[in-house]
């Protein structure tokens, strides 16, 4: 497990776009796992970052996601990218490989759908779309009573 497979897909994105935006500051090599750096953030001051390779879960921000907590934050993200750019190149391949995926997923299913209207009778379509109709009235009558 590696720091960008360990952070959850939100903190993954923004810490690659932390990354791209040139929000990491400085960005020092401490030990054989270890690199240590400053990130800026929202605030005024940037966040003291520091992550171990060996011991991804070992790494500490001081953002308030991240302060206290053994979790992997964007800031963290920023500087493993920073660290190893080789990581940013993969995990963009990775983005657009699965977008042309999901692409291609939509377009089977709005093909299949196409073909599953295209067999209904008039009468099945009417009653199918009165359906539809209904559920999305009682759906916008659920959220304004």
């Amino acid at each position: 497990m590696s720091i960008r497979t360990l952070a959850s897909g939100a903190s993954a994105w923004r810490g690659y776009e932390y990354y791209e935006g040139k929000k990491v500051l400085s960005l020092s090599k401490t030990g054989e796992d270890e690199y240590t750096g400053q990130v800026a953030g929202n605030g005024p001051a940037p966040y003291q970052v520091k992550i171990n390779t060996a011991h991804p879960r070992q790494s500490k921000c001081n953002c308030p996601h991240a302060d206290g907590r053994r979790v992997i934050c964007k800031h963290m993200v920023a500087l493993f990218f920073s660290a190893f750019p080789e990581e940013a190149e993969q995990y963009m391949e990775e983005v657009e490989e699965y977008e042309r995926e999901e692409e291609q997923r939509m377009e089977d299913h709005y093909e299949a759908l196409r073909s599953y209207v295209k067999s209904l009778s008039k009468k099945e379509l009417q009653d199918q779309l009165f359906e539809a109709l209904a559920e999305l009235d009682e759906r916008g009558r659920r959220y304004y009573r």
